[in-house]
């Protein structure tokens, strides 16, 4: 079998190593100042949640974030410049490359970048006083996952896009409100009944509720229904983002 979209990974690798200091402080800055300003700041001032300090309870949450912040906007704004821009994508197709093997391509590459922000912040909780769990390193797998959604849901607004501000409405209508309202800063069982099923049929708050679980060593059997949500996810978006892109490029 050609794994012909690790070619694809591997271009979008060299391409980015050039740029690789820039890149990771324009996706962590704004995780690790939510994690200084609401958990040292306003975190002080709010009583433990679920036996978890403030901090405790949003640093999982805030590696959730920037691994969808990442992987979304290098599907967005990076496959894009690639699309439209540069013409790199066409310049792809002219090999043995089709068009589904750059689609997945993408979606793999977008949830490399992902995971790497993830890492980086999971790697830099002991430092804000968050001593993770030995089940943290199943962390790892449940952010590549992760990026593939949202990588791919990046991929799929590329794939509609007509120019780049058109992403505004993806990153203010979309990814904005799954920061806000999927958990990572207040418990979904403080909302009101509806309110909460509706936002945990929301691939985020899964992301949320499995790396707080697995940061803190609190697995239940609501964590095996949030893994399974994850895994269908990461399936139909990036079928989705695949087919949606071949449709672009192949007229």
């Amino acid at each position: 079998m050609d794994l012909l979209f690790l070619k694809v990974w591997q271009r979008n690798a060299k391409a980015w190593a050039k740029h690789v200091r820039a890149s990771l402080i324009g996706n962590l800055g704004q995780p690790f100042l939510f994690l200084v300003a609401m958990g040292y700041g306003l975190g002080r001032e709010i009583p433990d949640i679920h036996g978890l300090t403030y901090l405790q309870f949003i640093a999982p949450g805030l590696v959730a974030s920037a691994t969808m912040y990442s992987a979304a906007f290098e599907a967005t704004f990076g496959s894009y410049t690639r699309l439209a821009t540069q013409k790199t994508f066409e310049a792809i197709l002219m090999t043995p490359v089709s068009s589904y093997d750059l689609g997945l391509g993408e979606v793999v590459w977008g949830a490399t970048k992902g995971l790497l922000s993830g890492i980086i912040m999971v790697a830099a909780l002991p430092l804000f006083g968050v001593i993770p769990s030995p089940w943290t390193l199943l962390i790892p797998f449940v952010l590549f996952l992760e990026g593939m959604i949202f990588a791919a849901f990046g991929l799929v607004m590329t794939a509609l896009a007509s120019n780049y501000e058109f992403f505004n409405y993806f990153t203010s209508l979309i990814l904005t409100p799954l920061f806000l309202f999927s958990g990572i800063f207040f418990p979904l069982d403080a909302l009101h009944p509806a309110a909460s099923l509706g936002i945990r049929l929301l691939p985020l708050s899964h992301v949320v509720d499995l790396n707080r679980s697995l940061c803190y060593g609190r697995l239940g059997p609501a964590d095996w229904i949030s893994a399974l949500m994850v895994v269908a996810y990461a399936v139909v978006m990036t079928a989705t983002a695949v087919s949606l892109l071949h449709r672009r490029l192949i007229k």
